[in-house]
């Protein structure tokens, strides 16, 4: 019996009757060969880890746009923290948590640059199709490796295009993904609000303090635990009254930090950027050959939305001033 083999009959013997199998997978849209060490879920965790797409989260913005700080949360740090929560949720309801942490791990890979300001103006480009949860998906079924993509199992895949509206996941894992997503950032961003000087602890209304917790610490405790005490037979959920208090800390974000004139000040710059590199980049000779060979398949429109989505922030803004702000002459 392989390691693979003991690991699958271990997940039998001591997972919940509502925990996703790797043994029981939908499989691969590519069958492949099985690993003898790995099962499904974890190679498609260490698949997730090693592609490029997920390195370049690491300068990819969270909430503030491209910021200069250390500490300050990226996207890479969001989807880090996101595993941490979503697994230490799966391991106390006894769920897989290696599909848990691979479908966390991917969730955000189809993230635009400059966040979600850089989503909403490929959206307007797009007439509406570009969500970053389906590019995420297209990354990993397309684009990763060149255009080979990364063949992962049914089960990602489902929960990478459903971690943020519209249909549940079909498992619980991927509904623990999905709650561990809003505990993560709604938390991270007052985190980094406060250190911005955007707004502080003591702003946020008492009744959600005195309901969840006036600490990230403290907050994030009580929605995990939240959901552990309240999730049953694979549905994941929440107390009515500490989601009530969530519901009310999200609305409170909205207003203090997401639509904050001074926090998202340069955010009224992106649109422009994004369109300009768009267009230039609708013309497949300026593209990467492998991006060309996608520009062939499904079109030149698409191609240069995939280019531009997966550009860091820093790779954007170089690039627009590579492309449109004249040099200084320079010949020696």
């Amino acid at each position: 019996m392989t390691v693979r083999e003991q690991t699958e009959q271990i997940e039998q013997e001591i997972l919940s009757p509502w925990a996703a199998k790797a043994g029981s997978s939908r499989g691969r849209a590519r069958p492949e060969e099985d690993c003898p060490l790995r099962t499904i879920f974890q190679r498609d965790r260490d698949r997730v880890i090693h592609c490029k797409s997920f390195r370049r989260l690491k300068t990819k913005t969270q909430v503030f746009l491209s910021p200069r700080g250390d500490h300050y949360r990226t996207r890479l740090t969001h989807t880090l923290e996101v595993s941490q929560i979503a697994r230490t949720i799966a391991r106390a309801l006894r769920l897989n948590e290696d599909l848990t942490e691979a479908i966390a791990l991917a969730h955000d890979l189809g993230h635009t640059p400059f966040g979600h300001a850089g989503e909403r103006a490929l959206s307007e480009l797009s007439g509406g199709r570009f969500k970053h949860y389906r590019q995420s998906l297209r990354v990993v079924d397309r684009l990763e490796k060149e255009g080979e993509g990364l063949n992962l199992s049914w089960e990602v895949r489902n929960g990478i295009v459903c971690h943020t509206e519209g249909k549940e996941p079909y498992t619980a894992e991927g509904r623990i993904v999905r709650v561990a997503d809003r505990i993560a950032y709604i938390n991270h961003d007052i985190d980094d609000a406060v250190r911005a000087g955007v707004m502080g602890e003591e702003d946020i209304p008492r009744g959600i303090t005195e309901r969840i917790g006036g600490s990230k610490k403290e907050r994030i405790t009580s929605l995990i635990c939240s959901v552990v005490e309240n999730s049953h037979e694979g549905v994941i959920a929440m107390d009515p009254d500490d989601f009530e208090a969530y519901d009310a800390l999200h609305e409170f974000m909205y207003q203090a930090v997401y639509r904050n004139e001074y926090a998202k000040s340069e955010e009224k710059k992106v649109p422009h950027v994004i369109e300009r590199l768009y267009k230039h980049f609708c013309d497949p000779a300026c593209l990467p050959e492998y991006m060309q060979r996608i520009a062939e398949g499904d079109g030149r429109e698409t191609a240069a939305m995939d280019y531009v989505a997966g550009m860091s922030d820093l790779y954007a803004v170089n690039t627009y001033s590579d492309l449109f702000i004249p040099k200084a002459w320079s010949h020696n």
